[in-house]
This record gives structure tokens, sequence and C-alpha cells, in this order.
């Protein structure tokens, strides 16, 4: 399928906000990893549930199977969001799309166009297709028009809260992350031009969602200053995708993060043991590898 465009609203609308949240907390529950706590389901993929005091969102709908399981296991309240959010195309963070969809139906869709696009993967001369299922194209696209938002560039959704979007790729040490492609025959790489990350402002600082930072967590991170003037990241929670990194971007990231000194890293998904094991290793600042069910409460 195509990339679409032109459907959707204006750039600058803002959703309803429904104040879900008596208090000033921000809450993030990790729905699907990689890994996840007794009881629930696992699956390579990812999707937060995040609640602040101006709006309830979710965050990518990794594959779908463990997305559902999840979903009645602890108790989402779908039909309480008033955004999904899909940090890019790939099957592992949009398979759930139709449920979500379906559930939360007061919420609007944010997205790149080019989360719709036909996608590869090529290891050992093997194309595998990673788009968009097509169950999740077809829920896309039967939504209406005015509850998909196109997303190109940063948008704030609430008070607290925006996406980013059109993510600067400056570090000269970050790439896509792995060999992404938009044919099976490794003749087009594919810039993933379509990350989104979420970004929420609290007392402490900035806490920053990464789907799989296809742009870069570094990238990603600094450009969460720029769009909000807050020097300060408190938190990082998602996928870094450094499974694959070379050394010399290992060590940039690290030295990179040192520089921004969050309170706490949230590895999941992409991040890879080994790079997480490394984090830890050499920050100083809390690595708590993520998990399905782990909640983390922010001051608002």
């Amino acid at each position: 399928m195509e990339a679409l465009e032109g459907r959707g609203k204006p750039m600058n609308e803002k959703p309803m906000n429904e104040n879900p949240t008596q208090d000033n907390t921000v809450t993030i529950t990790i729905v699907v990893d990689n890994q996840a706590q007794q009881g629930l389901a696992s699956e390579h993929g990812l999707a937060l549930w995040i609640e602040t005091p101006d709006t309830c969102l979710l965050f990518d709908t990794a594959q779908g199977p463990a997305f559902e399981k999840n979903v009645a296991s602890l108790k989402i309240p779908l039909e309480k969001a008033s955004a999904v959010i899909l940090s890019h195309g790939h099957y592992d963070h949009t398979g759930g799309l139709p449920l979500a969809l379906a559930r939360a139906t007061k919420a609007t869709l944010y997205c790149h166009p080019d989360a719709t696009l036909k996608r590869y993967a090529i290891r050992d001369a093997k194309a595998t297709d990673i788009s968009m299922p097509r169950a999740a194209q077809e829920a896309l696209l039967a939504l209406p028009a005015e509850r998909t938002s196109w997303t190109f560039g940063p948008m704030q959704l609430a008070p607290s809260l925006g996406i980013l979007a059109g993510i600067p790729r400056k570090t000269t040490y970050e790439d896509t992350g792995g060999p992404f492609y938009l044919d099976p025959h490794g003749l087009e790489p594919d810039p993933l031009d379509d990350d989104l990350a979420v970004w929420i402002r609290t007392s402490r600082g900035l806490v920053v969602c990464l789907g799989c930072a296809h742009a870069g967590a570094i990238n990603t991170l600094d450009f969460a200053r720029l769009v909000t003037k807050e020097e300060k990241i408190h938190a990082v929670v998602g996928g870094l995708h450094l499974m694959e990194a070379r050394k010399e971007r290992l060590e940039q990231t690290i030295a990179a993060l040192k520089n921004l000194n969050p309170e706490l890293i949230v590895p999941c998904h992409c991040t890879g043991k080994a790079a997480v094991e490394l984090l830890t290793q050499h920050l100083a600042t809390a690595v708590q590898a993520g998990q399905a069910g782990q909640m983390h409460v922010f001051s608002g």
C-alpha cells in the first residue's frame, strides 16, 4: 500500500482534554514488551498507556495478541483515551490497532503517512515483511477523517504533553538501527521518516517515551529539549534500538546520556540485553529494564 496523504485535521488542532486524574501525577504503564511480569503475555513489540493530569493516551499497540490479553489483565480503560499514537509503521507497534480503535472510540489517531508504507528487514539475504498488518491498515482507513491527524512535525496535544515528529537526524553515530528497506531487494533504504516520540512535562523535567527511536535516541532527546525549551530530561521510557548497534554508537550514546543525566531510563523492546547491561554499568542513572505490567509514576 502506498503512503497515505491529505486526510485528517489541521496540524495545529488539539484533541479534547478529559482530565482523567484528580491529582498532578503522570503514570506510564507498560502494556506490552518483550518481557512480562507473571500472568501477563510478552511478545516482540511495545505498547504504553499514559495518564497525565490532562489526558489519557495509548502509545503503540504491539503485535496484537499480547496487547489484547494484557489490556484485559491490566484493566486498561482504552475508552478513556483521547489519542492513539503510532511511533512508526512496523508490525510490532501497530498490530493491535484494530482493537485499540474499536475500544477508544473518542480517540484521535496520530501517525505519519509513511506508517502505511510497505517495508522490509533484510538479514542473511532474506527479506521479511515488517509492514503494518493489513487489518491495522484497514482499521486506519475506516477511521473518520476527523479522527485522523497526519503528523509531520511537533504537536502539543495538552498543556503538559506533545508529540515529536520530523526529528532532525543530527548525530553522526546514530542510524535507523537495522537493515531496513522499502523493497525486498535491499535497493532502497528505509529512512523511517515516520518515527515519532512523546514528551511529557513534569515537575522534575521531561519524560520522553520512545517507540524504537529509529531517528536516534539522542537526536530525539535533544529535539524534545529544543521543542519544549526544557533543559532537563527526567526519564526515558521505551525502545532505544541498540540491539544491533556498533561499538562506536553504544559508546557515544552512553557519553551523551551521561551529559543529559536523566534520573531514570526504562529500556524496553528493541534496546537489547547487552545494551541494557552497558547502560547499567556505565551510567549513574537508575536503569530499570522494562517489562509488561510495570507502572512508573512521576510528579506532574
